[in-house]
């Protein structure tokens, strides 16, 4: 069991939930590799998928936090990095494979071949990337962009920092 979520198997990467106040933290959740939903809807709605989905919900709504039978964190911090620092101190390290979920509908990539991506991406796009991934549910093509050395540097800082306190 998940020390902190008894529901939830130790060997398994719990599912998350994010409400609409944490949009931003959800789409960098899934570049982490959590299988992470995001809602915009009545808290009661929310709050049902939850729990039917055996998912943690992430919320600021102190409200929300204090349903019957609900599995929540509440986000304390305002910065995306103390938000992201504090779900994966909170629900456990990310699975191995950053970048496995589509940061728009938090569908699964899978690789395609670059004659597959040829025609989906823009030439220059073409010429200078040699791996190209596709959401399955969504269909986007994705590729690790110019600003992807960014996005893994603070992505690694996060975990460092997680990793730092655990110690």
């Amino acid at each position: 069991m998940h020390p902190l979520f008894p529901e939830t198997p130790a060997s398994e990467t719990p599912r998350l939930l994010a409400d609409a106040m944490l949009g931003k933290l959800a789409r960098w959740l899934r570049l982490l590799g959590y299988d992470t939903l995001y809602m915009h809807a009545a808290d009661a709605v929310i709050a049902h998928r939850a729990r039917a989905e055996g998912r943690i919900l992430l919320t600021r709504d102190h409200e929300l936090t204090r349903r019957r039978g609900l599995q929540a964190i509440f986000i304390e911090a305002q910065s995306l990095d103390a938000q992201l620092e504090q779900v994966v101190r909170e629900v456990g390290l990310p699975p191995e494979d950053v970048a496995a979920r589509c940061m728009v509908c938090n569908g699964l990539l899978q690789e395609i071949s670059r004659a597959e991506a040829r025609s989906r991406v823009p030439p220059y796009v073409f010429e200078t990337q040699e791996v190209f991934h596709r959401c399955a549910r969504c269909g986007r093509i994705t590729w690790m962009a110019t600003h992807w050395p960014a996005i893994q540097a603070r992505l690694d800082r996060i975990l460092a920092a997680v990793a730092s306190h655990q110690s």
